[in-house]
């Protein structure tokens, strides 16, 4: 797959649809096996288009990627929503579709909502991931994450042990 045409740039409401196609992707790929499995489809089936049109419309940053006219990914991000991981800045959510994952898009998206981040004097950057999730936890380890803090996220009253790296 070819990435010459690829772009960064943030999400519109026309992205809606797409989004949550994106979401569904990617959430049954990364969390199939961690998050119980009807609660899984409970988070997917809110997040639907309408979900994402109002996302769409908030004040905190969205940004998709997209390849030729396809969005294949997204990240949500924002000032920090918390304090454990001592950061001004967070992501809330990075994924890139399945189909598009290994080939550097996600850490072109990373850095690119780092830098923005920065530009915004949100230089410190904190990232919350299940600890469970292998493959997000290489990522952000990869991209110069250091394990930051720990906590617990219950979903439908089962402890999901998370992990939260800081950038910066």
């Amino acid at each position: 797959m070819s990435t010459s045409t690829t772009s960064i740039r943030r999400a519109r409401t026309e992205d809606a649809d797409r989004l949550s196609e994106v979401f569904d992707e990617t959430w049954r790929e990364a969390y199939r096996g961690i998050i119980p499995g009807v609660c899984l489809e409970q988070m997917i089936a809110r997040r639907g288009p309408a979900w994402w049109y109002a996302a769409a419309r908030r004040g905190r940053p969205l940004a998709v990627v997209e390849t030729g006219d396809t969005i294949v990914g997204y990240a949500s991000y924002g000032r920090a929503r918390g304090g454990t991981l001592r950061t001004a800045g967070e992501v809330d959510e990075i994924y890139i579709a399945p189909t598009y994952q290994g080939l550097g898009l996600g850490r072109r998206l990373f850095r690119a909502i780092r830098n923005d981040l920065a530009d915004r004097g949100m230089a410190k950057v904190g990232v919350w991931s299940l600890a469970d999730n292998e493959r997000a936890r290489a990522f952000y380890v990869g991209q110069g994450g250091v394990v930051a803090g720990k906590a617990i996220e219950r979903l439908a009253g089962i402890p999901l042990p998370k992990v939260g790296f800081r950038f910066g």
